[in-house]
C-alpha cells in the first residue's frame, strides 16, 4: 500500500501537497495505478504527479514494486489497473519508443556496453552530433576527455554519470532513476544527488525510487510504499 504524497518540509518533516488549478501540466501523472508482478497485485492506487522542474521520490523497501513501477511507466510492462500520463497524454496511446525518448530509464547499476564512452552515448541514434553527446556529458559533470574512456572500466559514479548522459542524448522530458545511490560510497552517492537537482534546475522532471532515506532526501515530494 502506498502512503499520501507529502512535500518535503524544510525542518524534514512533511506537509500535505496542495495543487493549485493553475498548476501546469505534470511531466509525468499516474492515477489510481496498481501495479502486479507474477500475478499478484503489489502497488495499487499509486497517484503521483511530476512536475518540470520537480524530483519526487518512491520510497519503501526492496521487494515492493518500486523498480516495476518505473518499468510501467514506460510500458515495459502494463499496469494492471488506473492509467499513465505523460505530458497530460495517455501513455498507452503513445507509440512505446516515442515515450521511451520522452521519459529515460536509468536502471539500478546501469550496464555499460563494449567500447568507449562516445559509442556508449550514440547508441541506438541515428548520426548524432558530435556537439549533442558532448553536451549531454558535459550536463552530468564529465569532462569531453571521457569520451575516449573505455566505459567498462569506469568506476561506478563515472558510469552513473554516463548512463544519465545516455538518457539525456534523447532530450527527455522527464527521468525515472532506479536506486541511483545503490552501491555508491558516501561521496560518489552525494555527488550523484547534487546531479540530480542540477538536472530538475534544467527543467526535467525526475522520479527516483529508492530504499535509502539519503536519495529521498533531495526529493520535493516523497510517497512512501510497503511500509
Amino acid at each position: 500500500m502506498a502512503k499520501t504524497l507529502a512535500s518535503q518540509a524544510r525542518d524534514g518533516g512533511s506537509i500535505p501537497l496542495a495543487r493549485s488549478s493553475q498548476v501546469p501540466v505534470p511531466r509525468i501523472e499516474t492515477q489510481d495505478l496498481a501495479i502486479a508482478r507474477g500475478g499478484r497485485v503489489v502497488l495499487r492506487s499509486i497517484d503521483l504527479a511530476v512536475g518540470a522542474g520537480e524530483v519526487t521520490a518512491v520510497v519503501g523497501p526492496s521487494g515492493t514494486g518500486k523498480s516495476s513501477l518505473l518499468r510501467c511507466l514506460v510500458r515495459l510492462d502494463e499496469p494492471a489497473g488506473g492509467r499513465v500520463l505523460v505530458d497530460g497524454r495517455d501513455a498507452a496511446e503513445l507509440d512505446p519508443c516515442a515515450l521511451r525518448r520522452r521519459v529515460g530509464l536509468v536502471t539500478q547499476a546501469p550496464v555499460m556496453l563494449e567500447g568507449d564512452v562516445r559509442a556508449n552515448l550514440a547508441y541506438g541514434l541515428d548520426s548524432p552530433a558530435p556537439a549533442a553527446l558532448e553536451e549531454a556529458l558535459a550536463a552530468t559533470g564529465l569532462d569531453p576527455s571521457f569520451m575516449d574512456r573505455t566505459a567498462r572500466e569506469l568506476s561506478g559514479g563515472e558510469a552513473a554519470r554516463v548512463a544519465l548522459a545516455r538518457a539525456l542524448t534523447r532530450d527527455p522530458c522527464a527521468l525515472l532513476l532506479d536506486e541511483p545511490t545503490a552501491a555508491l560510497d558516501s561521496a560518489a552517492a552525494e555527488s550523484i544527488l547534487a546531479l540530480v537537482r542540477s538536472l530538475a534546475a534544467r527543467g526535467l522532471g525526475i522520479l527516483i525510487v529508492t530504499h535509502e532515506a539519503q536519495a529521498a532526501r533531495v526529493a520535493d515530494a516523497r510517497l512512501e510504499v510497503g511500509a
